[in-house]
């Protein structure tokens, strides 16, 4: 794999998987016009190892008012919630909040973050599937603090280059066979 650091995986390694959807659904759609293919990417990071838990952190935007163009939004928000369950992932979810003048906040880093931590005790490898560059202290926590291996996910080219450095293992999604799936026509 290009870029990755060598580390030593074992089929006895206990490992966690912690998936940061909002900054995956984003990173495809503007860099491959397509989606994730969660199936393939959870069989992939897990790699013949022990899988404890894999958790996906979402938000939910039902009660907001769609945009025009997306006349069913809650109906497809609940299935897509659904195929992500079908993968073997467990939800972690989360109210769109809505600020006076329209301000929305959508983010997870911080439950994400204590989740991690709370499940080191018990894990061998953490899988953080995020680019984002907010989550350096927990690398540094995880790896440092209570010594864990720390595997980070993320598309090459929109992921924190510190956060890549930082993992002691970097994988490309954008290298994982089939696990983008790119939409038709576009």
């Amino acid at each position: 794999m290009k870029g990755a650091k060598s580390t030593i995986t074992h089929a006895g390694q206990r490992v966690g998987i912690f998936v940061d959807v909002q900054n995956l659904y984003h990173s495809a759609k503007n860099l491959y016009h397509g989606r994730v293919n969660y199936k393939e990417l959870i069989r992939y990071l897990v790699d013949g190892r022990q899988l404890i838990r894999a958790l996906a952190y979402v938000v939910k935007s039902e009660g907001v008012e769609p945009p025009r163009e997306v006349p069913r939004q809650g109906a497809s928000e609940a299935s897509f919630f659904e195929a992500l369950e079908k993968t073997g992932l467990e939800l972690r979810l989360k109210d769109l909040q809505i600020y006076a003048g329209g301000m929305k906040k959508a983010d997870w880093d911080v439950g994400m973050a204590v989740d991690a931590i709370r499940m080191s005790s018990f894990l061998d490898v953490i899988v953080l599937v995020t680019g984002d560059g907010d989550f350096l202290p927990l690398v540094d926590y995880l790896k440092w603090g209570v010594g864990r291996m720390v595997e980070v996910a993320a598309f090459h080219r929109s992921a924190s280059a510190r956060l890549q450095e930082a993992a002691d293992r970097f994988i490309n999604i954008e290298e994982i066979p089939r696990a983008i799936m790119r939409k038709e026509g576009l």
